[in-house]
């Protein structure tokens, strides 16, 4: 989707540019200047919308990586769950060694 800004700026730009350049021909100096001041406005407005386009789309980028990151991490927590399911033994083991890792490591303290 393009911003707001963008639409409105381009016109106004490009505006700037005619009335400048028509103001030059006709040797209008109030022309010429309002013409710059339009043109300049214009360009403004027009990178105002790029930026904000540009934010919009590094949201979206980082929110559809983040739901993809939180996908993975549901499936591999399921995965793990349906294992210490199927081995509970192991999993017995594995809590008892991280157990005794840890009692060793208060212990030297």
């Amino acid at each position: 989707m393009v911003d707001r800004d963008r639409i409105t700026g381009a016109p106004r730009e490009l505006g700037g540019k005619v009335q400048g350049a028509v103001g030059d021909l006709a040797g209008s100096n109030r022309d010429s200047v309002e013409g710059r001041l339009r043109e300049a406005q214009g360009t403004a407005e027009n990178l105002y919308g790029q930026a904000k386009d540009a934010v919009r789309h590094a949201v979206d980028e980082v929110s559809d990586h983040a739901a993809e990151a939180y996908d993975r991490g549901r499936h591999y927590a399921w995965e793990s769950h349906q294992k210490s399911v199927e081995w509970p033994h192991a999993s017995l083991v594995v809590a008892g060694l991280v157990g005794f890792g840890l009692g060793l490591l208060i212990s030297r303290l």
